[in-house]
């Protein structure tokens, strides 16, 4: 341990390498150590298909109508994020069931899930990854 210490002290370049040896591994294990306290929720795509299966949950997809008409989950309710707070009382009747929010790759999804719950759904959950995470895990999209 002296010679570590020595080590360092001998050159200012050998403690910054150092410090940024640390800072780098710091946050790479940020992701794993935050996620337990992260406010919104999130669902891979297999476990959005379970939801949906298991539960009826709705899909709710908040993608631009072009975007939405190119490949959609089967049976996705379609609202922009734009016209959602216009269209909020079309939900309601959903507020016992499961919601899965998609958009394109996973970044609106959470904020709309935020509101959501905070409007009163209980089991409002961001698509991790979107349609993007979707595509790739090989499920199928409706067109049209």
């Amino acid at each position: 341990m002296e010679q570590f210490l020595v080590f360092l002290q001998k050159s200012p370049f050998n403690m910054l390498l150092l410090g940024l040896a640390v800072s780098t591994g710091g946050m790479l294990l940020w992701p794993l150590i935050s996620r337990p306290f992260r406010q919104t929720h999130e669902v891979g795509a297999f476990e959005a298909v379970q939801l949906i299966n298991r539960r009826d949950a709705l899909v709710l997809d908040v993608r631009d109508t072009g975007d939405f008409a190119a490949g959609h989950i089967t049976h996705a309710r379609h609202i922009t994020e734009a016209q959602l707070t216009d269209r909020m009382k079309e939900l309601d009747k959903y507020k016992s069931r499961p919601i899965v929010v998609a958009c394109k790759t996973g970044s609106r999804a959470s904020a709309v899930a935020s509101l959501l719950r905070k409007q009163g759904f209980t089991e409002a959950f961001a698509l991790r990854g979107g349609i993007a995470a979707w595509q790739q895990a090989s499920l199928p999209l409706d067109k049209g």
